[in-house]
């Protein structure tokens, strides 16, 4: 008995470590949204991830770092009015998103040492703890690249790499769920998928993919045209859907053919999620399984509605930040699910 109670202690403590890290992952995609949303990205030009850490500190400092705003494209098309003052306003979200990013390096590393010295982690787990630095030092890569696609000519963002890089943060925060969970309900011996799994993954999967094409829908700004539900305008099918050639750019680079599968897609995922719902409700579930379809529910309603008033009223940045930062927690809910059920 005494061997296996340090065991269950070490996975509690590396669960609630990781589950922290999902914690700060989950706020840097929703900083990031707001980031986006207030049109501050854009806004810190130099790239410098060590010294970059320290903020303007003085009166000159802050006019040097605004004529280096000025040479930009988004200063020239954009804001031509900003003034010092102005600018500080769109900088500092900026740089707490990647102050944050930075933080969260120094959250993933030091407990990790801690753990791998202590054997919490043993050496054949290693490389699943080190795949989660490799993909948000991607997701940053990305985020570099992306920032520099909108500072020449053009001050806007590739929808491409936007997307990406809002996919590499879900993997981050999926890949530390998963193992957290895994730590906190570890399979047993003769454990079996559950006859509602194969649903449930191709529920998650449905749902991933919608939360993808809602980045096409942020990078190209799809959401300020068409403000009305449930139809687009008078159209049920409105025209120019597949006015690009060849064919498949339009589903990435056609405003109107991006904003139409959103709707598509996320119509769609909400009404399984009622039917999944309805048959979980009589299907013998694990415990813990049981409060997460509830929770699978009402978070979809929650985005479904969300999703519709951002819509509505063409993109406000409280209600775009909220239907994205409630987005990842149906994420979270639905892959807690598919763990929950993997092995029961």
């Amino acid at each position: 008995m005494t061997s296996i109670l340090p065991t269950q202690a070490q996975n509690r403590s590396v669960a609630i470590w990781l589950l922290v890290m999902c914690a700060i992952v989950y706020a840097m995609v929703v900083l990031g949204g707001v980031t986006r949303l207030t049109g501050s990205g854009l806004s810190m030009v130099e790239w410098r991830p060590i010294m970059g850490a320290l903020p303007p500190l003085s009166a000159d400092e802050w006019q040097e770092t605004f004529e280096i705003y000025q040479q930009t494209p988004e200063f020239r098309n954009v804001n031509p009015h900003f003034d010092v003052h102005d600018f500080k306003g769109i900088f500092w979200l900026e740089y707490l998103h990647r102050l944050l990013g930075r933080l969260m390096g120094i959250a993933f590393a030091i407990p990790f040492i801690y753990f791998a010295i202590r054997k919490y982690i043993p050496v054949p787990e290693w490389p699943k703890f080190l795949l989660m630095p490799a993909l948000g030092g991607a997701q940053a890569f990305v985020g570099k690249i992306m920032v520099a696609s909108g500072q020449v000519d053009v001050p806007q963002v590739s929808q491409y790499r936007l997307t990406i890089h809002l996919l590499l943060a879900f993997m981050v925060f999926a890949l530390m769920f998963w193992v957290a969970m895994s730590r906190l309900f570890p399979r047993g011996e003769n454990a079996t998928k559950h006859p509602l799994y194969g649903k449930t993954l191709a529920l998650f999967v449905l749902l991933a993919v919608t939360i993808t094409s809602g980045g096409f829908v942020a990078g190209l700004k799809a959401g300020k045209i068409y403000n009305t539900f449930p139809m687009m305008g008078d159209y049920w099918f409105p025209p120019g859907l597949f006015a690009l050639e060849p064919l498949w750019r339009n589903f990435f680079d056609n405003m109107v053919t991006v904003q139409f599968d959103h709707r598509v897609l996320a119509i769609t995922a909400f009404v399984l999620v009622i039917v999944y719902w309805f048959r979980a409700r009589k299907a013998n579930l694990p415990a813990r399984a049981r409060p997460a379809v509830n929770a699978l529910l009402h978070t979809a309603v929650l985005q479904v509605v969300l999703g519709i008033a951002t819509l509505l009223m063409a993109v406000p940045v409280v209600l775009g930040a909220a239907h994205q930062a409630i987005g990842m927690l149906l994420f979270a809910v639905a892959l807690y699910l598919v763990h929950a059920l993997r092995r029961v």
